[in-house]
């Protein structure tokens, strides 16, 4: 059968880096049992074969002279000359550029740093599965958690869909990895009892309140710290978070306890000041009071992010519609949020007594009876 000739393309369209590609009607003819043609080229040296998905032949011409074009035009990897550094400095460049959360581009820098450790400078197309395993075996030996190694790699994976998305490419094709198992999340939680105890533990107003708007809210550590007198409107009766870890601003309508705790706070301060001062110097660190204060209200090992959870329990208990909770507390994905849902066994119990209920009566109780929590 007679060979079909090289695609005419104009001279232009070429780089100087010669790709060749062909199209013949034996060497590439479809295999057995399956009725597409074959097209076959080069591209650095690199031989790419692949179906042209269609039994015409002219069809079959008119695909490879599109990857022809497609070659030639720079549309595609040379990442001969990229290295795994090298896509670390662009991802950091393209955050920086984006304007990301700083804590995320600090956080995100740390985790280059022990890759780049491992890779140095290592070709970003000569990255194989037995590198990352090697990777994790060395995280290992540094004591690394398993969720610790995956958000490294997560960071790295990121890294290489930035470069694989620019014109032109910087790499091949993106970085995917298997994802080693992780442990539970935590379920840490409180219930009103334990807030009232921890509450009347706390000596110090700036910890009274920041325990108040983190159980009522599931405002984090960070964003409270960063609270200045400007954020909060005692006439509106509002907060207004202007820096959070999605890098998402978000405001929040006080409750009445909340709005009395946060008065005394800002009494007397001028708008660019802190919130949360002991004395005259802002608050930056409380981890020795709040160890102190869980420990005297019976909740050893309770961390101040557990208040977060609570709180999200407690929205939702409230009947609060998810999307609204979502808001309040600031997450972003259903599938952080649904981690933070904690079911507890009193919530089981519950569950069990409205079964009995519905078989003795023949129905469910009313919907608005199942809204037994509130936030206080």
């Amino acid at each position: 059968m007679k060979k079909l000739g090289r695609p005419k393309i104009a001279a232009s369209d070429r780089r100087e880096t010669i790709i060749r590609l062909r199209l013949t009607s034996k060497e590439f003819q479809a295999p057995k049992n399956s009725r597409f043609w074959r097209v076959k080229f080069s591209v650095h040296g690199r031989v790419i074969n692949e179906s042209a998905e269609t039994e015409s032949k002219r069809d079959a011409l008119d695909v490879l002279k599109a990857k022809m074009l497609k070659y030639s035009t720079g549309r595609v990897a040379d990442s001969r000359q990229t290295t795994i550094k090298d896509i670390s400095e662009g991802m950091l460049k393209t955050w920086r550029m984006l304007e990301k959360n700083p804590n995320s581009i600090e956080w995100a820098d740390r985790c280059w740093r022990h890759l780049l450790e491992f890779f140095g400078s290592m070709k970003a197309d000569m990255l194989s599965s037995e590198d990352i395993r090697g990777y994790t075996e060395f995280r290992r030996k540094d004591k690394a958690s398993n969720a610790t190694i995956n958000r490294e790699l997560a960071v790295m994976s990121s890294g290489y869909t930035i470069a694989y998305n620019e014109t032109p490419r910087r790499v091949a094709q993106k970085f995917s990895f298997s994802r080693l198992a992780e442990p539970r999340a935590r379920q840490g939680f409180i219930e009103q009892k334990q807030y009232l105890a921890l509450a009347s533990g706390c000596k110090e107003l700036f910890m009274r309140t920041m325990l108040a708007l983190a159980y009522t809210f599931g405002f984090r550590k960070g964003e409270l710290l960063s609270l200045k007198v400007s954020d909060i409107d005692l006439m509106a009766g509002t907060v207004r978070l202007r820096t959070s870890k999605n890098g998402e601003p978000r405001q929040v309508n006080l409750t009445q306890e909340t709005r009395n705790l946060l008065a005394a706070c800002v009494s007397g301060k001028s708008g660019d000041e802190p919130v949360f001062t002991r004395g005259s110097e802002p608050v930056r660190y409380f981890g020795q009071s709040w160890d102190t204060i869980a420990t005297a209200a019976g909740c050893p090992g309770l961390l101040f992010h557990d208040l977060r959870r609570s709180a999200v329990r407690n929205l939702i208990r409230a009947g609060v519609p998810e999307t609204v909770a979502m808001g309040i507390t600031g997450h972003k994905t259903r599938a952080i949020f649904d981690r933070y849902n904690i079911v507890s066994e009193k919530d089981l119990t519950d569950a069990a007594r409205k079964l009995e209920l519905s078989y003795t009566s023949g129905t469910a109780e009313p919907e608005k009876e199942t809204q037994s929590v509130t936030i206080q």
